[in-house]
């Protein structure tokens, strides 16, 4: 919960101080940590690019074989992955240390007088914003969503050997939205980078175990808390979407003002990404005594997630829909995918 807080305060900070320009203040340091956040997974983006592309090069000139190739796509993509945690980790504590009061108090409360700000059309503003004022042709938006999270197996899921109500996800990033049109407002492409945390909490008292290179459900063999035992996988990914943008085009002086996020919004297209890490946390009670177990290992989970993804709402807020179209485990003689619906933010 508390990383939760932090995501949601860093998407709020980041808002707030894009349209607000001012000296070294609180709003201002909290900005440049979200830049250092944006350039550190640009720069290992394109890092993993050239990597890939040297790859491919090696294969062409009979250097290596395709499997190698791939065997070694997978590494680095986990190892690139592994570096934007590490590195935004340490702009999450900047920002900790920011929140918690390194920051002059008369001074930031000067620049709150200064630079007030206020919520339109759902997402915050600074005072001096101009409604009749188009935006720029490519804008960009912080995202959570969060909701229910279970696996379709066999293509159903009914009857599901995970709960419904306590298996969930959570997802945040960055995205840009750019206009596709000079003269109309309604197609946009929606892209970005983000995480994605799936969680899925089994019936019965059960876990994951690895068998025989298949991930199966096996009895625990002590009564667990079935709140607090799940199986959770992390991605980074890389959406995309064409988004249809219902606000209303105003005339002011002659001219066309557009606004994005201000009606109704349509999003459909898909995701890629690499899954991080996969863990498993076990807590149970046995004489009298707490235990808490943390798994963390292969599970025979896919190294590689791609799926398609909807929404449809209003302004800020939409209804939510993932799925993956790659089974969430290798090996396993019976395919399972994994399915999300839940709420989206996007903030301006």
């Amino acid at each position: 919960m508390q990383k939760i807080i932090l995501y949601i305060s860093i998407a709020l900070l980041t808002i707030v101080n894009s349209v607000v320009a001012q000296e070294k203040t609180f709003e201002q340091k909290a900005k440049e940590i979200a830049v250092q956040i944006k350039t550190i997974t640009e720069e290992e983006k394109r890092a993993l690019k050239a990597e890939v592309e040297a790859l491919d090069k090696a294969v062409e000139l009979g250097k290596m074989t395709k499997e190698e190739a791939a065997t070694s796509k997978a590494k680095i993509a986990e190892e690139r992955a592994k570096n934007i945690e590490t590195k935004i980790a340490a702009q999450e504590k900047a920002l900790r240390d920011l929140v918690n009061g390194n920051v002059n108090e008369e001074e930031s409360n000067d620049s709150l007088k200064k630079n007030s700000f206020t919520i339109v059309d759902g997402s915050f503003r600074s005072k001096n914003y101009d409604k009749n004022k188009s935006e720029n042709r490519t804008t960009s938006q912080a995202v959570f969503a969060g909701g229910y999270n279970n696996l379709v197996t066999d293509g159903a899921v009914a009857n599901s050997q995970f709960g419904y109500g306590r298996s969930g996800f959570y997802e945040w990033g960055v995205t840009w939205n750019t206009r596709l049109s000079n003269n109309s407002n309604l197609l946009h492409l929606k892209y970005g980078v983000g995480f994605m945390y799936n969680q899925l909490h089994a019936t019965d008292n059960r876990v994951f175990a690895d068998i025989n290179n298949q991930t199966v459900l096996v009895d625990a063999g002590v009564e667990t808390k079935a709140k607090r035992t799940y199986f959770k996988n992390v991605y980074f990914v890389v959406p995309m979407h064409l988004e249809f943008d219902f606000s209303k085009t105003k005339i002011v002086d002659d001219k066309k003002v557009f606004k994005s996020h201000t009606g109704a919004r349509f999003g459909i297209g898909g995701f890629v990404g690499v899954n991080t890490n996969s863990k498993q946390f076990i807590e149970y009670e046995q004489n009298g005594y707490k235990f808490k177990e943390k798994q963390k290992g292969d599970f025979n989970v896919n190294d590689f997630t791609y799926g398609v993804s909807t929404y449809i709402g209003y302004r800020a807020t939409s209804l939510y829909l993932k799925y993956d179209l790659n089974p969430i485990f290798k090996n396993n003689p019976v395919n399972q995918n994994n399915i999300s619906l839940g709420i989206r933010f996007d903030w301006n």
